[in-house]
């Protein structure tokens, strides 16, 4: 290579640098760069895009209903909860704590809570029980088809009618001159008539012996659906290991039907604890307060007394524990 080649590579060099910024197609790093530089300034300047609005345009309407029929009210009766003589004052007066101290020192609160304790405990245990009892019932195989769906028309009558219907007819049979009675004193079980809905001693009994009788068919469903889910070979290998029916029903049903249990015993939970129609037309929270439950002391506060106030912080009250409920029954749903 001689001298005068050697000078003239880097003129020719510059050149081909200057022709690429002159031509970009001239040099495929130099075009490359460009390119890129071209769609970040197409990218800056391009539009917002529709289709990121679209999804918020199908959900609004559930949005507005859930803001117009939950949030709002809920945010009504939490400010009321706060406020002394409202809706009857046009100018309520900030009261504080006052009325959820009202509230937590009142012994009818108090006696209510208890009563919703142990309505909602004794009512999900036995909802569990003889769900669980008959579902076990109804999937064996021992029973023909015929009288299964006997059975299945049998148990599910209670939860076909209404919850007037239920009321009225366990107020005739659990009248003192009704059926209950003449059975019991017929067969030798008592020796006089109870007035089982009118006497403090056993109208809270009653009454969840009631809910039990209109709430046991749900369950019994839901759990011989979970029955009828689990795989037969689960129990056939259980049998080649030798276990006993007690030990496969303990070993395989119950673990299999866990979950199901579970969700179904929160719900329970929630919907008892919010029962208030059944109480309200058999004992209406009498006598004496024997069935006063959280839903009918409410109620009694705002359109008996006309303490919308005291109405609101037990509302709020009830609002909380059931939201403790609700938190462990998503919980026990993401688990699954």
């Amino acid at each position: 290579m001689g001298r005068a080649d050697r000078a003239a590579r880097p003129r020719n060099k510059e050149t081909s640098m200057e022709t690429a910024k002159l031509d970009p197609a001239a040099s495929p790093g130099a075009a490359k760069s460009a390119s890129e530089s071209s769609a970040g300034r197409r990218r800056r300047t391009r539009p917002f895009p529709v289709q990121r609005v679209v999804p918020y345009g199908y959900l609004s309407p559930t949005l507005i209903l859930i803001f117009v029929l939950m949030i709002i009210p809920i945010a009504m009766v939490v400010s009321y909860s706060f406020k002394d003589n409202v809706i009857v004052e046009q100018n309520p007066v900030f009261a504080g704590l006052a009325n959820y101290t009202t509230v937590l020192t009142d012994p009818d609160f108090l006696a209510a809570l208890k009563n919703t304790f142990v309505f909602i405990t004794v009512s999900t245990v036995a909802h569990l029980g003889l769900g669980l009892a008959f579902a076990t019932m109804l999937n064996t195989p021992l029973l023909g088809g015929v009288t299964k769906a006997i059975f299945r028309i049998v148990y599910i009558l209670p939860w076909l009618f209404t919850v007037a219907v239920i009321a009225v007819i366990w107020r005739l049979m659990l009248d003192p001159s009704g059926v209950v009675n003449y059975i019991l004193t017929t067969i030798g079980v008592m020796r006089e008539q109870v007035s089982w809905l009118s006497e403090p001693n056993t109208a809270l009994w009653a009454l969840t012996f009631i809910n039990i009788w209109a709430g046991f068919p749900f369950f019994m469903i839901s759990i011989l659906a979970g029955l009828q889910g689990i795989s037969p070979i689960l129990y056939e290998a259980a049998s080649v290991d030798g276990a006993s029916t007690f030990r496969q029903f303990r070993n395989v049903t119950i673990p299999q039907l866990k979950p199901v249990l579970l969700s179904m015993a929160v719900l329970d939970l929630i919907w008892t604890s919010q029962q208030f129609a059944l109480i309200w037309m058999t004992t209406g929270g009498g006598p004496l307060n024997a069935t006063e439950m959280l839903s009918t002391y409410t109620y009694k506060q705002a359109f008996s007394s006309y303490e919308f106030a005291t109405a609101s912080a037990a509302a709020v009250i009830v609002l909380l524990l059931t939201m403790v409920l609700a938190f462990f029954y998503v919980r026990l749903q993401k688990e699954r």
